[in-house]
């Protein structure tokens, strides 16, 4: 295996050891993990730090987020496609708050510019706006605000704590954007609050 592979096979097998162990996982359980000798782990990286900053970046990477997004199929109605979005948004940010729970983080680490120059993150929120813009017309705002407001929204609902242990569904999310939570949206002027 040349030196690259190796080194991406070790940052493959230890993601899932830092959402199970933390930073607290050992150069053992990583050689075990990767079938391979614990020494190996030292002939493509400096040190154990070095690999674990490589892991949290590449668990932290949103490239396959954006990829899935770019799946949603852009002939299903409205509400079928931000499902499709709000399912990948969920998946994401829960797999982060967890990532970062068990690693004792606050928040991801800072990244730097990808290889190729691409703003990954921005890219997922234009890519979002597109897929909502055929629809624009029948919205009260423009798919940049929808895609705001359903980012918030799932950012909220996806979060352990934020969501009081309750999280909110992605059709949950979806309708309480599109329809809101008044029963009859025709008497809106009536209703006291």
């Amino acid at each position: 295996m040349q030196p690259e592979e190796r080194r991406a096979a070790l940052v493959a097998v230890t993601v899932p050891l830092l959402h199970e162990k933390g930073m607290a996982v050992s150069t053992r359980d990583i050689a075990h993990a990767a079938g391979v000798a614990e020494g190996t782990i030292f002939r493509v990286f400096a040190s154990k730090e070095e690999l674990l900053h490589e892991a949290l970046h590449s668990a932290f990477d949103p490239e396959p987020m954006v990829e899935r997004l770019r799946a949603v199929d852009l002939g299903a109605p409205l509400r079928e496609r931000l499902v499709q979005v709000v399912t990948v948004l969920q998946e994401r940010f829960v797999e982060i708050f967890r990532l970062l729970t068990a690693v004792g983080m606050v928040q991801p680490p800072h990244r730097a510019p990808s290889r190729d120059g691409r703003d990954w993150n921005r890219e997922a929120l234009e890519l979002v706006t597109d897929i909502i813009r055929a629809d624009e017309e029948s919205l009260t705002v423009p798919a940049e605000q929808l895609t705001r407001l359903l980012r918030l929204l799932t950012f909220a609902g996806s979060h352990w704590e934020i969501s009081h242990h309750q999280l909110l569904t992605p059709e949950e999310i979806v309708d309480t954007l599109l329809h809101g939570t008044v029963k009859d949206p025709t008497d809106r002027g009536t209703t006291s609050c």
